[in-house]
């Protein structure tokens, strides 16, 4: 198995800043909310309401809790869904905490090719994020609603990094980065 010596000497690192990376998370929370709320309220604006929409303290109360707990199932998407492409499976998968941040984190230790990395990076944000997103459209349901805005709003990171990959040779191998939000390319 290759080291990250080795993939430093012939891959290419590619990272996204942290600061820039929550800049961007909160513009992707308020293109999210624009683009689901005003649908939102076109159809249930008139047929619910108001009070009825926005739920009671419980559903928010549980919203909240659950968001909590979705920051932890949001990585166990990525290793659950990398596993799949990753060649040793759950061997090469780990989590931890970056404590200075209080963030939660999974890490591939082994090259795969780029649409397994991308399926990875992405998978919180569509079972998380765009799913319940729908769901509440269709259930009149704002708690959920904001579940999903949230959720999108934490895969920012994610979707950069699926955009920068957009642009690389999909038959090249991508390594997570084990300290950085990034990735380097194995050509």
């Amino acid at each position: 198995m290759e080291t990250i010596k080795d993939i430093d000497e012939k891959g290419r690192k590619v990272a996204i800043d942290i600061v820039k990376a929550n800049i961007f998370a909160v513009a992707i929370m308020i293109m999210a909310t624009i683009v689901l709320l005003g649908p939102f309220y076109l159809i249930w604006g008139e047929r619910r309401p108001m009070m009825e929409m926005l739920g009671s303290g419980t559903q928010w109360g549980v919203a909240l809790v659950a968001m909590f707990i979705g920051i932890v199932v949001h990585e166990l998407i990525h290793g659950i869904t990398w596993a799949c492409y990753a060649p040793s499976g759950w061997k090469s998968i780990s989590f931890g905490v970056m404590w200075k941040l209080l963030t939660p984190y999974c890490h591939c230790d082994e090259p795969m090719r780029i649409p397994g990395y991308m399926m990875g990076a992405m998978m919180p944000c569509v079972i998380l994020g765009v799913i319940p997103s729908i769901v509440a459209m269709f259930i009149g349901n704002l708690p959920l609603l904001a579940w999903g805005i949230f959720f999108i709003a934490a895969a920012a990171g994610d979707i950069w990094m699926t955009w920068l990959l957009t642009k690389e040779n999909p038959k090249s191998m991508v390594l997570d980065h084990p300290s950085e939000a990034g990735f380097y390319i194995i050509d």
